[in-house]
């Protein structure tokens, strides 16, 4: 059975994304060692510390398929049909895919939900026993707050935004964590891993 693992890129205060999407300094420590990470199927590479490579690349290797939301896939144009990490993409929306961005890439292994619950339903029927990785913000809050998370990845860079997206979204209520199963302090980014409480 796929277990659903909720992560993201985040600020010490909890945002994933200044107010206008930018990410700042979030994403400095992706260039910051001597350690190369590839997202597969993109081929993105990635220089990090040995103890980010460690912990990053057999997370993005064990992913199976990404849940986004819209606004990503059109932040993103849909990374040029490649998923950012696992084989399949399941894009939560209530509008089609443009039609132009389809016919430009006709072999994405993207899918498209109507409401997260379909759309994390879809993404554990592709993944199989592998993981689905949905992403943090308003998607992955909302999938949070309906039980459907299974655990909790941050990648806490050491900087205070401000303001911005929150990494759990609109989610409001208190969730216990537990503790984390794994600590992982790279440069310039912590890596904690929570298994969410049932």
């Amino acid at each position: 059975m796929a277990r659903v693992i909720m992560q993201a890129v985040v600020s010490v205060d909890g945002f994933i994304a200044r107010p206008d999407d930018s990410v700042g300094p979030l994403f400095d420590w992706y260039g910051n060692g001597d350690h190369e990470v590839v997202a597969r199927p993109s081929g993105w590479t990635f220089r990090v510390s040995a103890a980010s490579a460690g912990y990053v690349q057999p997370f993005w290797d064990a992913v199976a398929v990404t849940v986004i939301g819209r606004h990503l896939f059109d932040t993103t144009d849909g990374w040029d049909g490649n998923p950012a990490a696992g084989d399949q993409l399941v894009v939560v929306t209530h509008r089609p895919l443009p039609p132009e961005w389809l016919a430009a890439h006709p072999d994405a292994p993207f899918h498209t939900a109507g409401s997260v619950e379909s759309g994390i339903a879809r993404a554990k029927e592709l993944a199989g026993d592998g993981l689905v990785c949905v992403t943090a913000g308003d998607v992955g809050g909302q999938a949070f707050s309906a039980g459907l998370v299974d655990e909790v990845a941050m990648d806490v860079a050491p900087v205070v935004l401000g303001e911005g997206v929150r990494f759990f979204g609109g989610h409001t209520g208190t969730v216990l964590l537990d503790d984390p199963d794994r600590v992982v302090p790279g440069d310039r980014v912590l890596h904690l891993h929570h298994t969410v409480r049932r």
